[in-house]
């Protein structure tokens, strides 16, 4: 599991930030990639990486500000021209059926696979066997959610050098002893499976948080994340001007991290005003508070490793 940042920027496209999207990539886990966030220049981001558009089998809205969402009748053609016929699933606040729906309308694009639209509310959005993601509103003078992915717990995989070095053959017999039960063997022996299954592995949890100010609904979708995924527009010194166009600062984000107990903070979302010494800046603004900081720039990729690792 990883994140990639296809864009960390805020409000306008810069020269080395694009605006905001973040691909979860699920390539091991569902052979699949969740985008959050589209906005304009998203698939030139894609063309850069090695994410396939047809493994895009969910996008996942914040909310209709432009920069998180003007480049999503593109890649959704683009998709279609390069051969994608897998479903997708759009997620996002109502409207944004209309916004797709219209662009596509008006350009005469046909797409060549099911789009469907799930305009959401709080709670839970999407869950299976192996993830469920939910969302809360955030602070935002437009409606904004968070999303919190936690993916299942792994089972302890079959330790095979174990049973190797006993003569145990394969076949059958392991799924039996897998499953955690006591067995006997054609020679008499009778194992217990539990002696040969390893630890489970708790199932991650990953926070992408939309643009917000600070509000106790990051707080509760945060906590005890492995990855925080938190807006910095603002630095510790612009608290006012934060509160008045309801983004953050580095300081709030971080004080966001440390109430929710997080395993890691990313800061993304960062202004074109702020130059890389001004960037490093916001990234230790955040340390003073919550030492386990990153600021990400484009194309950058986080793993997620599991608590264990």
């Amino acid at each position: 599991m990883e994140l990639q940042f296809l864009g960390t920027g805020a409000g306008v496209p810069a020269k080395h930030r694009n605006v905001s999207s973040i691909a979860l990539k699920l390539l091991d886990e569902r052979n699949a990639v969740w985008l959050f966030d589209c906005g304009e220049g998203t698939q030139l981001q894609i063309l850069k990486s090695n994410i396939r558009p047809r493994k895009i089998e969910k996008i996942f809205i914040t909310h209709l500000h432009g920069d998180h969402i003007f480049g999503l009748p593109g890649l959704l053609s683009s998709r279609s021209f390069q051969g994608g016929n897998e479903k997708l699933e759009i997620y996002g606040p109502a409207g944004i059926a209309d916004f797709v729906r219209t662009a596509l309308k008006v350009s005469q694009t046909r797409l060549s696979y099911d789009l469907t639209f799930i305009e959401i509310k709080e709670g839970v959005v999407f869950s299976d066997k192996q993830f469920t993601v939910t969302c809360k509103l955030l602070d935002h003078g437009i409606v904004s959610f968070g999303y919190r992915i936690v993916e299942a717990d792994h089972e302890g995989e079959l330790q095979v050098d174990k049973l190797a070095a006993l003569n145990i053959p394969s076949g059958p017999i392991y799924g039996k002893i897998k499953r955690g039960e006591s067995v006997e063997l054609p020679d008499g022996r009778i194992i217990n499976g539990k002696d040969f299954v390893g630890e489970k592995k708790e199932g991650r949890i990953v926070t992408i948080l939309g643009d917000t100010r600070k509000t106790p609904n990051s707080v509760s979708l945060a906590e005890n994340a492995d990855i925080l995924v938190h807006e910095s527009t603002f630095n510790k010194e612009e608290e006012k001007m934060a509160k008045a166009y309801y983004h953050s600062t580095s300081h709030q984000a971080a004080q966001v991290a440390l109430k929710a107990q997080v395993e890691k903070l990313i800061l993304t979302h960062i202004s074109a005003r702020y130059l890389t010494g001004d960037i490093i800046q916001l990234e230790n603004e955040a340390k003073e508070i919550f030492p386990n900081t990153k600021i990400v720039k484009d194309m950058e990729i986080v793993e997620i490793p599991f608590k264990a690792e």
